[in-house]
């Protein structure tokens, strides 16, 4: 991850270091920053403009336009998770912290002039960064663009392509980290058909970064390959349980199918190769594909059976939704028999040819395995929906 003494991202799962305030490097920084007056300026009346920020554009690094971003938000009062433009708000005299602070305070003016700090940042940085997917809608991304980046950025810097133009995410924390976007606006009637050949193709680009140096035989998008030819079980080593349930749909998705379930159709939504039918009946697979689907299911089936005799691995779960983890989890206690008070629960496992009710299951009866399991599927159920922090600006 590329380090700064003002670091542009706050994302929890990175290895940035914060350089701290007191840093002799920073405060020197600060005040050749302060001599620009740009900490006293009224950004609500006041239009910057490009040469008004050509001193900022002279550095060698973007650090100092994000701490001019900063002083926008600052003047509302906006508190910031990253350290080192917190330490610098506090010390000035009109900063009046606002824990109720929203983006709607924001001026057209303001957003204008925060437009030309991001684009101008975004332009300076050696690397792609989270923000800066506005310059790259007609260019597209090579190797020389992209750093080491984590999950978290590579998934982000993929939604904001669809972002840009509104679009709502059924992931609960992609759709809080883009409402807290200032330049961000929903857009209801959203469609990927909009999408450009270039946005498409930078989307492919980033996911395909997000998957390098994992060693699975095949991934998300390529079941073209396999409409008319079997699949065999050694090509789903190394999947996790999600990428065997989404590669089943993919076969449904590559036929027309429409899909309600949470994140689901967002795997498929901004391919070329999607389209909806408009008549759901029709959608049929062939036998070849039918076949694909029962060996992905009873595969994805033998991995949930080894919850009671294997502990599970993180890649092993993935990204899993956090309503498929609430199932899983009561799937461990569901191999015993436990009866549900939970309706719906108690309704999908009946479906099951496995479930056996119970009435004598107790807590007590479950292995160590499956307790070290459940505590497992449990953490990442709590953070499903929360394991990114934003980032800044």
């Amino acid at each position: 991850m590329r380090l700064g003494k003002l670091l542009l991202l706050a994302i929890a799962l990175s290895c940035a270091t914060v350089v701290s305030a007191q840093d002799p490097e920073v405060t020197a920084r600060w005040r050749d920053f302060n001599k620009n007056n740009f900490h006293q300026l009224n950004f609500a009346t006041t239009r910057l403009t490009k040469a008004r920020i050509a001193k900022l554009k002279e550095d060698d690094t973007a650090d100092d336009f994000a701490l001019l971003r900063g002083v926008v938000f600052g003047k509302h009062g906006r508190i910031f998770k990253e350290r080192s433009i917190q330490d610098y708000l506090e010390k000035q005299a009109w900063y009046k912290p606002n824990k109720s602070y929203s983006n709607t305070a924001l001026k057209p003016i303001e957003r204008a002039n925060l437009d030309l700090i991001r684009i101008t940042e975004a332009e300076k940085h050696s690397y792609i960064e989270p923000g800066d997917m506005r310059v790259w809608r007609a260019k597209l991304i090579t190797d020389d663009n992209l750093r080491e980046y984590s999950g978290a950025e590579l998934t982000i810097l993929a939604a904001e392509i669809e972002a840009l133009r509104g679009k709502l995410f059924s992931e609960e924390w992609l759709q809080k980290y883009f409402d807290e976007r200032y330049w961000y606006k929903r857009n209801p009637a959203y469609d990927p058909a909009v999408l450009t050949a270039i946005e498409r193709k930078n989307i492919e680009r980033l996911l395909a970064e997000k998957e390098k140096g994992r060693k699975t035989a095949i991934s998300i998008g390529d079941m073209d390959n396999f409409q008319n030819v079997l699949l065999t079980e050694d090509k789903f080593a190394g999947l996790s349980i999600l990428e065997l349930r989404i590669l089943r749909e993919e076969f449904y998705a590559r036929r027309g199918k429409k899909f309600d379930a949470p994140g689901i159709r967002d795997y498929f939504a901004w391919r070329d190769w999607y389209k909806p039918a408009k008549n759901q009946k029709l959608v049929k697979l062939n036998a070849t594909e039918q076949k694909n689907v029962d060996l992905l299911a009873a595969y994805e089936a033998t991995l949930r059976e080894k919850l009671a005799t294997e502990l599970v691995k993180d890649d092993t779960l993935g990204a899993m939704f956090a309503e498929d983890l609430r199932v899983l989890r009561n799937e461990v206690y569901a191999r015993h028999g436990r009866i549900f008070k939970d309706k719906e629960l108690q309704k999908y496992f009946e479906t099951q040819a496995w479930y056996k009710p119970n009435l004598d299951f107790k807590d007590d009866q479950l292995n160590e395995i499956e307790v070290q399991n459940l505590a497992k599927i449990r953490e990442a159920e709590e953070t499903a929906t929360s394991k990114f922090s934003e980032a800044e600006g």
